[in-house]
């Protein structure tokens, strides 16, 4: 038997937004990039659709890291490396965002010392690595130290918190390039009127009626449909190279986001694949992407939202468990900033395992 003692590193576990994932301090983790895929993996139990030899709560919504440290950018307080552990394959991606995650890193920045905290309420400038963006995240500091207690309630979370406001700036074309990679508000992809949008996430958005559904779906309904989800695979994997983003057949992006009449007083209602599982919500950055491509008048979003074209329009993006509040800032038809609410709670913090 080996007496190798094995790696370890500090971590604090979080439930930020709909998603729960490990935040370290890069520092913490190994340099190098192999080594630290396979420390990641190791500790969240993948390969394995149950997790059970490792943190991961067998779901893409709960196998998620964040690596966070110091920045050295002007008007910047820390840098934010987001990692998406896959489940049931050996793999993790950094092709995507996660605006879910990112509410956790300002806390989590402020509890590790990168960041003071203000009396009241703190604002942290935080870089997205993935995306080589920026987002103000802004958390309730009474007497100097995060506190997580509160009464803001968001859909998918059965308890309430401190509310943490999240507002990204400049996200159009943050992986792609473009905000319409293909230049066009709606392309057609098998028979199948598409708007391929990126506003902080990749999306592929298109009308659930075009797949014979009403939109009002389970989550269960929807992954049981084998057909369905080849189908959305056909188009996913021919909307990669349109929306520059290459091969993606082992890459979480785009997402693959159906779209119908809003069902519940909100602005559209959605049902989003992850790409391959169905989002038991929708994420933060796909909300976005989505609400943007409901204010494109010649999206196939578009005849079926209700929104109030204005300058400030907030869009209801309604899933499968409620709804995600979408405000966008708009000035001359094009969106400069995008905010949405979302609340955390720190879990645990100690040291994490691998083999």
């Amino acid at each position: 038997m080996s007496s190798t003692k094995p790696l370890s590193a500090k971590c604090m576990w979080m439930r930020s937004g709909t998603s729960k994932g490990a935040y370290f301090l890069r520092q913490d983790l190994p340099s190098d990039e192999q080594q630290r895929e396979a420390f990641l993996l190791s500790i969240m139990g993948t390969p394995d659709a149950r997790q059970i030899d490792g943190i991961g709560g067998a779901d893409p919504l709960t196998s998620k890291v964040a690596i966070v440290e110091s920045s050295k950018r002007e008007g910047v307080d820390v840098d934010y490396l987001f990692q998406q552990v896959f489940v049931d394959q050996a793999l993790v991606s950094s092709k995507q965002n996660c605006g879910n995650i990112l509410a956790g890193v300002a806390p989590f920045a402020i509890e590790r010392g990168l960041v003071k905290a203000q009396e009241g309420e703190t604002s942290v400038r935080i870089f997205m690595e993935n995306t080589q963006q920026v987002a103000t995240v802004t958390v309730q500091t009474p007497n100097g130290e995060v506190d997580y207690r509160g009464n803001c309630q968001i859909d998918g979370v059965p308890n309430t918190a401190a509310p943490i406001a999240v507002c990204f700036e400049d996200t159009a074309g943050s992986t792609c390039g473009a905000l319409l990679p293909t230049g066009n508000e709606k392309d057609v992809i098998d028979g199948v009127e598409v708007t391929l949008i990126d506003n902080g996430m990749p999306v592929v958005v298109l009308r659930a009626q075009d797949f014979e559904l009403t939109g009002d779906e389970s989550r269960e309904q929807l992954d049981a449909n084998i057909e369905l989800k080849q189908r959305l695979e056909s188009i996913r994997l021919q909307a990669g190279p349109l929306m520059d983003l290459g091969d993606v057949s082992e890459l979480s992006v785009p997402k693959m986001s159906l779209v119908s009449e809003p069902q519940y007083g909100g602005g559209i209602s959605t049902r989003t694949f992850i790409p391959h599982r169905c989002h038991a919500s929708i994420g933060v950055l796909g909300a976005v992407s989505v609400a943007s491509a409901c204010i494109l008048p010649n999206a196939p979003a578009s005849e079926l939202a209700s929104v109030d074209l204005q300058q400030k329009i907030q869009i209801d993006v309604e899933h499968p468990i409620g709804k995600m509040s979408v405000v966008l800032d708009v000035e001359e038809n094009k969106v400069k900033s995008a905010a949405i609410l979302r609340t955390a709670r720190k879990l645990f913090d100690g040291e994490v395992f691998g083999r």
